[in-house]
């Protein structure tokens, strides 16, 4: 059993934070945390912070950090989320990890660990360029290191393989250059409070028994 239970998952793009997470759900009764799907939710039950959020969007504005955590912080205080958490995608920059910090210090639900999936560039965009998405149930597949049993063919339900019109090298290596300028700096931030665990496995199974030993 896992002792260390709040945790955050950082990487770059094709760093395995979602396969990890997956496999972590799948294993301990944790509540898996994106900011995507918490965004989209407030959108969609239009909350106060979803419809604020719905208006910039529509305007084509950034979401501001203070209404993201202000997001997060509700997910946090669910209470699945006392099982303990996975936060992927959430904190990308230091001004967002002091906002995650205020609210896990309010909700007296102290953060455990940071994991940094440690990737070189070169197998980062070659992931990411052969990245699959089932059309039907989302599932993630990839042609070099994890491909389905059968070719264009979802294993889990049978739908079709399609690849994502951003999943081009062009695209890759932007959305690298984007997490070395943002997200990067949290690795130091992180760091100096004594709370990062970097990892540099690629196999999945090697990654999960370090966890669990790194965790326990």
């Amino acid at each position: 059993m896992l002792k260390q239970k709040n945790l955050i998952f950082v990487g770059a793009p094709g760093a395995g934070k979602g396969t990890i997470s997956g496999l972590m759900l799948a294993k301990y009764p944790m509540a898996h945390i994106s900011t995507g799907d918490i965004l989209r939710d407030e959108v969609k039950r239009e909350t106060p912070l979803g419809r604020e959020a719905a208006v910039l969007m529509k305007a084509g504005k950034l979401v501001p950090d203070e209404v993201v955590a202000g997001m997060v912080r509700a997910r946090l205080a669910q209470p699945d989320c006392r099982n303990g958490f996975i936060l992927d995608g959430f904190p990308r920059t230091v001004n967002q990890a002091d906002l995650l910090a205020a609210a896990l210090k309010e909700l007296n639900n102290p953060l455990d660990r940071v994991i940094y999936f440690k990737v070189d560039d070169e197998t980062l965009l070659a992931r990411l360029t052969a990245r699959q998405n089932c059309r039907k149930c989302g599932e993630i597949y990839n042609k070099l290191f994890m491909p389905s049993k059968v070719e264009g063919i979802c294993d889990k339900c049978g739908g079709e393989l399609f690849q994502r019109p951003d999943d081009s090298l062009e695209t890759a290596k932007s959305r690298l250059e984007v997490f070395y300028r943002q997200t990067r700096p949290l690795i130091d931030y992180y760091e100096k409070q004594g709370l990062l665990l970097t990892v540099t496995e690629t196999d999945k199974e090697r990654i999960m028994a370090l966890l669990e030993r790194e965790l326990a």
